[in-house]
């Protein structure tokens, strides 16, 4: 699965704009999963201040056709048997609006190559750039800064914090983003996912599809230009699975949204406009070439 940065945050709006919640939004950080969501906003905030206050977060800046692109990326890591290549040469190119799929067996890379590809991690060799930028140039806080204006994301485990209800989940990123309007993105974007009646419960009180839908809707408020997703309907029954299909599909389509997703569903990956195959942690040109598991 893909992990956020461990960073501490210790700055975020307390404005949540929810009337039927009591508590202050101040109150609410102090539960821990707060907390730990909030390290990848961190950054952003602290990386827009710095680029704005002395230019140190100039990033290099390139034109290509492409909003995904990497050129011979590579991973490798140490285990206690030696170096293990997890990713070898991968060349690659997605355009602005397209849909794709990263289908692959157990252990061939494809997460590690969403994570690569979304900021969270870096590669031991290759180049990656999203949209005009060259993210594998930059340091942490600037491609905090890059991920926070370009990237939303969808987990297999839903990822939503406890401790806020459904409208203040979907609410959180915009909220930290300082969008005057994310009270209502977020109305917009639960009634549209067919959770209008569900706005004020906690993801304790949802299923398992109810939760998907509040973190697809948390997804698309913050109007990112790149949505990666993790094994979107890895967990959830296939009658539900099809239905979190359909909601991610329409929206995308609606936002113009770049959809990156790693999947094992052959239904989610026939949606997509392309998949690419990986084996081996190198692309592979066919499904003949690999098994999905």
């Amino acid at each position: 699965m893909v992990k956020a940065s461990t960073k501490v945050n210790t700055k975020v709006s307390t404005k949540v704009g929810v009337e039927v919640r009591k508590t202050s939004f101040r109150d609410v950080l102090k539960d821990k999963d707060l907390v730990n969501f909030k390290a990848v906003n961190k950054a952003v905030n602290e990386a827009v201040d710095k680029a704005v206050n002395d230019n140190a977060a100039s990033v290099e800046a390139v034109n290509f056709n492409a909003i995904i692109k990497t050129v011979d990326l590579g991973k490798t890591v140490d285990t206690s048997e030696g170096q293990l290549n997890i990713l070898k040469g991968i060349d690659l190119e997605i355009k602005k609006s397209e849909t794709v799929a990263v289908i692959g067996a157990s252990g061939s890379g494809k997460t590690t190559l969403l994570s690569l590809l979304a900021g969270l991690d870096v590669p031991t060799r290759g180049e990656i750039y999203l949209g005009q930028y060259k993210i594998t140039a930059m340091d942490e806080e600037q491609r905090a800064k890059v991920r926070g204006e370009m990237v939303g994301f969808v987990f297999q485990s839903f990822q939503l914090l406890g401790s806020l209800t459904a409208i203040e989940n979907v609410m959180l990123p915009a909220e930290l983003k300082k969008d005057p309007e994310a009270h209502k993105k977020a109305s917009v974007l639960l009634e549209r996912v067919g959770l209008d009646h569900r706005t004020h419960h906690y993801p304790k009180q949802l299923s398992g599809g109810e939760q998907q839908r509040v973190a697809i809707a948390r997804a698309f408020a913050s109007s990112v230009e790149i949505l990666f997703a993790d094994e979107p309907t890895g967990n959830l029954d296939t009658k539900t699975g099809a239905h979190i299909i359909d909601l991610l599909f329409d929206l995308n389509q609606e936002f113009g949204t770049t959809l990156v997703l790693v999947t094992h569903d052959r239904r989610l990956a026939d949606r997509c406009d392309r998949s690419i195959y990986i084996s081996s942690g190198m692309l592979t040109a066919s499904d003949d070439d690999m098994a999905v598991g």
